[in-house]
């Protein structure tokens, strides 16, 4: 949920900052739904890229660290068998119940067992690069859905205004969100959002009216 809140406040802020610049050089409706669709597109697809990327790192590496604790099982169980029982110590329990304890999990399940009390990683739940993949393309494309609407479909005198408004709105909606969803304190949060939102789509329209006044 927080992932999705994050890719979305993404999307709202790099598409607001790139349809809020344009509108500083140009009010023709096309340009700005081009370059609106052409920011939602190339974020959308370099978010899912680099989640597809980036968890497919983490899921070879939890797989060769799963394949090297195998290795181990098989190779030295007893060495292994101690190595649990003194992981199980380490977190509180006295050395004869560390062992009862580590005895019984190796009995069940010895691969599952030192897979999460050693390397912290569930065998069978190991993260998914194509979910991870589509949760980001999806909810950045649904953030940028916002700030391109505003700016396109209001009559021409009020869509930068249309634009802020609506995006602050949304910024401090996904900044509480993020917060909660995160157990934090959501004031510091829905700040944070709202000027750095503000700060980029100042910054993109003063760049944009200036190279619209000097003719690029």
């Amino acid at each position: 949920m927080r992932a999705a809140v994050l890719g979305a406040n993404d999307g709202i802020v790099s598409t607001a900052g790139l349809v809020v610049g344009v509108a500083g050089a140009t009010d023709d409706r096309s340009t700005l739904l081009t370059a609106g669709l052409a920011g939602l597109l190339a974020g959308s697809m370099s978010m899912a890229a680099g989640e597809y990327v980036s968890v497919s790192t983490q899921r070879d590496s939890e797989k060769a660290a799963l394949d090297y604790e195998k290795r181990e099982l098989r190779e030295q169980p007893e060495a292994e068998l101690e190595e649990l029982t003194e992981l199980l110590q380490g977190r509180g329990l006295t050395r004869e119940v560390a062992r009862e304890a580590a005895v019984q999990l190796t009995e069940r399940d010895a691969l599952n067992a030192h897979a999460r009390v050693e390397l912290g990683i569930d065998p069978d739940a190991l993260t998914n690069p194509w979910h991870a993949a589509w949760a980001s393309f999806l909810a950045f494309t649904v953030g940028a859905l916002l700030p391109l609407l505003a700016i396109v479909l209001p009559p021409t005198g009020l869509r930068l205004l249309v634009t802020v408004v609506s995006v602050l709105a949304a910024l401090v909606l996904t900044g509480w969100s993020s917060a909660r969803t995160g157990g934090a304190e959501p004031g510091r949060a829905v700040l944070r959002n709202v000027l750095g939102g503000a700060l980029a789509m100042g910054v993109t329209y003063a760049v944009g009216t200036l190279l619209g006044a000097a003719g690029v």
